[in-house]
């Protein structure tokens, strides 16, 4: 059982209540009893309105089914149903948003941006410190650099595939930071001297003549070692790129101009997760998750490694020193720029309990997260994470303008609680429910003083698509989604206005995630799309993939694109509004049986991990034994997927639960590896996690918006009680 302290009306989990009293509270000159006092009176205020809108849910999707079960979604009323029901809100007047005080990574610059679980330490630093990448190692260990022709990885370094990687990158300098004369590829060294008071780059090149940049103003920086130029650092589209100079090095030593690597400035941003990438069901996991982030903003999280036979410490990179062009030292941010994701309203904890009831958990991480934050805006930690002073939130799960609203109303009341000045948090927006895209005008306007960031995700946004039109009909293949007509028009829709609203220069418009972390060669061909569709950041799943990705931004002048995009028409609300609906067309039982099998065992084999070890986020093998990145958006599509089809008799009870054996058993053979892994067959009726990943599909209908979470939790907290720990 979990000791609570008690203050004021609040029961406080004793480890919870420690972790701040000890830990995040000293240094910020807040007291203990105003904390608690202050997330009291923010519960007291503010709990009923919270417990009003989750509400207002329901009461919308009861109407919506019922509209459903009498009419064809045809019928040209369904857009003045919604109007009517309040589920469309009034257009807005045209408007600005005016936030301040916003950092460059976030209102300037275009680049990739991780997602990454809170409560893994390792993972929480490696993302923090992928603001630089190894362009050379990126190439190497993926699939980008094709292994044929003798360019096999294999374990040791092999010279073949490593001149195909300098190769690649020679043509990535050519293309982004071309010479007067000459390639990169032609260069025998690079130097510096002295033109009008400046230092300038050099070239030498093989035929003996020199060379420059085109662009002068590219050249930014260098470094010196023992007297000898080891680093010049170059600009391109506010990225910077770092070609490090070192004979000496095995690598250098083979290169003719004694180049080692090539660093590219890659996670630009950086989302540290609470919600859907971790597995934090009770007060001790949000104590791990809550003292990771102080960590970071203190500078003090640590973890030890074995790494190649040595034992290594990792912890925050320090900042990069260059000299100027005036010979001045300057320095850039090893750190990418850090925003927190809470979860989202319709979530409740017990690590805090009012008048004996849980609190909204979003509550909670508001609170306990900023005070942890804090410490940055003071400037007590080791580095700073905002130069400008602001908290960076991103907020999940929003259904509409009122829940924006509502989130805003919460910042404020944090604010004057800890101290903070007016609005210093500052409100990132997930496009990822259908009432929030009809509504974006509406939402933007409501945080117009706060928002620094809007995205869509096609993860989350196709599985509330199936759950607000479940009784509409069953809907199309999972990959066909991707191609309906709902799907163009809601990216466009969203990046309209994004930028009519006034983001481009103030806040990020963001894309989704590349979930194939093992295809890289694919990303490198398609993720293009993102900048070029006129996003300024979109999700990666790792920082190799950071690295590769930020190729794109040299690619793509996404400021220019904006630009262009200014004034296109918008989408038609009619297409946002038309369901992926499978008719007329009709599956037949192998199409069928297929997709069951697909959907299934990517429930299974993230449910297994979540429910038995913790684990939030997981390189899950598909049955075709491909690793796909799976959170809880990819579990929200996959198990609402199946419930459309069941409630539409495509698919039998019997028929998934014989498949959902039948793939536990795939799943079983695939983690056989894991010895802290627990199998779900053949005593299907005996696993948890098995019971949990079944019920999410046949109580699917019912779930309040398909969410996956109770279900989740409550099948965790059953495993946690009887007594494994987590992974």
């Amino acid at each position: 059982m979990q000791n609570y302290v008690t203050t004021g009306g609040l029961e406080i989990a004793q480890a919870l209540y420690d972790l701040v009293q000890e830990e995040i509270i000293p240094g910020t000159d807040v007291l203990v009893e105003d904390f608690w006092g202050g997330l009291e009176k923010i519960v007291r205020t503010l709990g009923p309105s919270n417990r009003q809108l989750l509400s207002r849910r329901d009461s919308l999707q009861s109407k919506i089914d019922e509209w459903h079960e009498t009419h064809l979604i045809e019928a040209v009323d369904y857009t003045a149903f919604l109007q009517d029901i309040g589920y469309l809100s009034p257009e807005v007047e045209n408007f600005k948003v005016d936030t301040t005080n916003v950092d460059p990574e976030i209102s300037i610059l275009s680049g990739p941006q991780l997602v990454v679980p809170l409560d893994n330490a390792r993972y929480a630093l490696n993302a923090a410190n992928a603001r630089w990448g190894s362009l050379y190692d990126a190439l190497y260990g993926t699939d980008v650099i094709a292994e044929t022709d003798g360019a096999e990885k294999g374990t040791v370094y092999n010279p073949v595939r490593g001149s195909k990687v300098v190769a690649y990158t020679e043509a990535f300098l050519n293309e982004n930071f071309p010479l007067n004369t000459g390639l990169h590829r032609n260069v025998i060294s690079y130097a510096i001297d002295e033109y009008k008071g400046r230092q300038r780059l050099i070239v030498n090149l093989e035929n003996g003549d020199r060379s420059w940049l085109k662009e002068s103003s590219q050249f930014v920086g260098f470094q010196e070692s023992k007297g000898k130029l080891s680093a010049i650092l170059m600009h391109h589209h506010g990225l910077h790129v770092e070609i490090q100079i070192d004979r000496s090095h095995p690598i250098g030593n083979g290169h003719r101009a004694g180049v080692k690597d090539v660093i590219l400035e890659s996670a630009v941003t950086t989302i540290q997760d609470c919600e859907d990438s971790v597995s934090a069901v009770d007060a001790d996991d949000k104590v791990c998750v809550y003292r990771n982030w102080f960590g970071i903003m203190r500078g003090t999280l640590q973890i030890n490694l074995e790494k190649n036979g040595q034992d290594v410490v990792r912890q925050l990179e320090a900042d990069r020193e260059f000299l100027g062009t005036d010979r001045k030292v300057f320095s850039l941010s090893g750190r990418s720029l850090l925003l927190i994701r809470h979860v989202g309203i319709h979530m409740y904890t017990d690590a805090v309990k009012f008048n004996g009831e849980s609190i909204p958990e979003g509550f909670l991480d508001a609170m306990v997260t900023s005070l942890a934050a804090l410490h940055d805006i003071k400037g007590l930690g080791q580095y700073r994470n905002s130069k400008e002073g602001s908290i960076y939130v991103v907020k999940p799960k929003l259904h509409g303008h009122e829940e924006v609203a509502a989130t805003v109303d919460l910042f404020s009341h944090v604010e004057k609680v800890l101290g903070l000045e007016p609005l210093t948090l500052k409100i990132g927006i997930m496009d990822e429910e259908r009432r929030t895209t009809v509504n974006l005008d509406a939402c933007i306007r409501e945080a117009r003083q706060r928002v620094v960031f809007i995205n869509t995700g096609f993860l989350d946004r196709t599985g509330d698509e199936i759950h607000t039109s479940m009784l509409a009909g069953p809907v199309m293949p999972k990959m066909e989604i991707k191609n309906a007509v709902w799907m163009k028009a809601y990216e466009d829709w969203n990046v309209d206005a994004g930028i009519s609203s006034g983001l481009p220069g103030r806040a990020q418009i963001g894309k989704g995630m590349w979930t194939m972390p093992d295809l890289m060669r694919d990303m490198i061909e398609k993720k293009i799309e993102h900048p070029l569709a006129g996003a300024s950041t979109a999700w990666v799943p790792s920082p190799t993939a950071a690295t590769l990705h930020a190729l794109h931004y040299h690619q793509i002048s996404v400021i220019q694109v904006q630009n262009g995009l200014r004034g296109r028409s918008r989408p038609q609300l009619s297409a946002i509004l038309t369901p992926p609906l499978l008719a007329p067309r009709i599956l037949d039982q192998g199409e069928v049986q297929g997709e069951l099998d697909n959907n299934a065992q990517g429930i299974l084999g993230y449910v297994v991990r979540w429910v038995n070890q913790g684990v939030g986020c997981s390189k899950v093998l598909d049955v075709k034994d491909m690793g796909l990145m799976e959170d809880r958006a990819t579990l929200r599509i996959s198990s609402q997927h199946i419930a459309n089809w069941l409630l539409h008799d495509i698919v039998t009870e019997g028929q998934v639960r014989e498949t959902f054996q039948k793939m536990a058993v795939v799943v079983d053979r695939q983690n056989s590896g894991d010895s802290t892994y627990t199998p779900m067959s053949p005593d299907f009726d005996r696993s948890v996690a098995f019971q949990a990943a079944l019920e999410l599909v046949l109580n699917g209908r019912d779930e309040p918006n398909g969410y996956t979470e109770r279900v989740l939790t409550a099948y965790r907290l059953e495993v946690k009680a009887s007594g494994p720990k987590r992974a």
